[in-house]
């Protein structure tokens, strides 16, 4: 349901703001969002105690005085209609609308190993023949023993693993004998 309503303030917003806004708005509501991370912050915004003009006061004053006052009065709406919680679902799908407008992707790579320029730039252009987006990829270590590549936006989900291709092997030839 939060997404829903989410999706709503997030096509208002998409409708009234030019791209350069849009990806400028995108950035200081992921930073906002943050803020619902720190316990205090989070209990203060979700406090029955305190009122809806309090809780979007508080946000506006982190903003600044010098802040958009499109983006001002988008917080306003939100904040009199009790809402401020779904600030972080609202910056991730007005990420994910900048993302598709554009048809430019991020993703992650995670390996043991760190993967070279040459071979991040490969993977990424054969994620762009197979999808037809733009991806940019960035890498993870861990201690997997193989490789996972994850483009959470658009879905997609890559894992090659040593023991996995051992596992398939094993059944293959115990299936020919």
């Amino acid at each position: 349901m939060e997404e829903l309503i989410a999706n709503r303030y997030v096509n208002a917003l998409v409708d009234v703001t030019s791209n350069e806004q849009r990806i400028q708005f995108e950035k200081i509501l992921s930073v906002v969002s943050e803020l619902f991370n720190d316990n205090t912050v989070s209990e203060m915004l979700s406090s029955p105690l305190v009122t809806n003009g309090q809780k979007t006061v508080f946000i506006l004053d982190g903003l600044g005085k010098k802040s958009d006052i499109k983006l001002q009065n988008f917080i306003k709406i939100i904040g009199e209609n009790g809402r401020l919680y779904l600030l972080p679902i609202i910056a991730r799908r007005l990420k994910q609308a900048i993302q598709k407008e554009s048809n430019a992707y991020t993703g992650v790579v995670t390996s043991s190993n760190v993967l070279s320029d040459t071979e991040l730039a490969e993977l990424q252009t054969s994620l762009k023949t197979y999808t037809g987006s733009t991806i940019s990829l960035t890498q993870k270590q861990s201690d997997l023993d193989g490789i996972r590549v994850s483009v959470d936006d658009l879905g997609i989900e890559v894992n090659f693993s040593k023991q996995r291709v051992k596992e398939q092997l094993i059944d293959f030839i115990t299936k020919s004998l």
